[in-house]
C-alpha cells in the first residue's frame, strides 16, 4: 500500500525532507495535493480541518493505512526503520532522530530572517528586523549549525561518508536538503561556510550522486525553490 504525504503544493517546505526519504529508498507514495484525482489541496485542507481524534497542528502528514502522522522528525522517525534509513539499534535510531530535530532547527531559524517578526506579515513589512536578523545568522548561527554537523561527520568512528554509522541515514538526506536550501537562500554566506566544512561539503555532493536522488532532483518531481517556501532569496539578506 502506498503511503499518502500531505503537503502544500508549490513548494518544497518542510514536506520536501520526507520526499527525499520517500524518493532515496524507492516507496510507493502519493503527494496527494499535486494529485486532482486524489482530491488535491481539498483533501488536504480537508484532513487539516477535519483533524479527527488525534489532529495535526501542521502539515507535512503523512497517512500509512488508519495511521496518521504529524511533524517532519516523527514522520522520518517512523518512517526510518520502514524504508531501512536508519540504524538497527536504538542509540543509533535516538542519535540520528537528534540530528533531525537539529536540522530543524536550523530551518526554523534560516526562515525567520525573513519573517522575524511574524509569519502573517509580508517580508516587506519587516524588511529592517529581517536585515538585522539576516546578519546575524550569517554570521553567528549559520557558521554555527554546519560548523557543528562538520564535527558530526568528523567524530564519527565509522568515518565521514556519513552522521550516523556506516550508512545513509534520513538524517543525511535531511541535512543535504537544509544545505541546499542555505545555497538558494545565501549563496555568498554558505559558499564561505561550505569551505570551511569540506566533510559536509562531500556529504552533502554524496547525495546529490545517489542515483535515485539525482533523478528525483531532475525530475518535475521536485518543487523548485520559491519565494513562497522556507527558503528564500532576497539578495540584501545575503550581506
Amino acid at each position: 500500500m502506498a503511503y499518502d504525504l500531505y503537503y502544500w503544493p508549490g513548494i518544497q517546505g518542510r514536506g520536501e525532507f520526507v520526499r527525499l526519504a520517500l524518493e532515496e529508498a524507492g516507496a510507493d507514495y502519493v503527494d496527494v495535493a499535486r494529485r486532482p484525482d486524489r482530491g488535491g489541496i481539498g483533501a488536504l485542507s480537508g484532513l487539516l480541518a477535519e483533524g479527527g481524534p488525534r489532529p495535526s497542528f501542521a502539515c507535512p502528514v503523512l497517512k500509512d493505512g488508519d495511521l496518521l502522522i504529524g511533524q517532519t522528525a516523527a514522520i522520518l522517525l517512523y518512517l526510518g526503520p520502514r524504508l531501512g534509513l536508519v540504524g538497527e539499534s536504538e542509540a543509533e535510531r535516538i542519535r540520528t532522530h537528534q540530528l533531525q530535530l537539529t536540522v530543524a532547527d536550523a530551518v526554523s531559524e534560516a526562515h525567520d530572517t525573513h519573517h522575524p517578526i511574524a509569519s502573517s506579515l509580508y517580508y516587506e513589512d519587516q524588511k529592517p528586523e529581517a536585515a538585522r536578523a539576516a546578519k546575524i545568522f550569517r554570521e553567528e548561527r549559520l557558521p554555527a549549525f554546519l560548523g557543528w554537523f562538520e564535527h558530526v561527520l568528523a567524530t564519527n568512528p565509522a568515518g565521514p561518508a556519513c552522521l550516523v554509522g556506516a550508512r545513509l541515514s534520513y538524517a543525511d538526506l535531511s541535512l543535504f536538503q537544509l544545505v541546499e536550501g542555505l545555497r538558494y537562500a545565501f549563496p555568498r554566506a554558505t559558499a564561505r561556510v561550505l569551505a570551511a566544512t569540506p566533510k559536509l561539503a562531500a556529504l552533502h555532493a554524496a547525495v546529490a550522486r545517489r542515483p535515485r536522488i539525482a533523478a528525483y532532483l531532475a525530475s518535475d518531481r521536485r518543487e523548485r525553490f520559491n519565494e513562497d517556501g522556507i527558503f528564500r532569496r532576497y539578495p540584501e539578506l545575503d550581506g
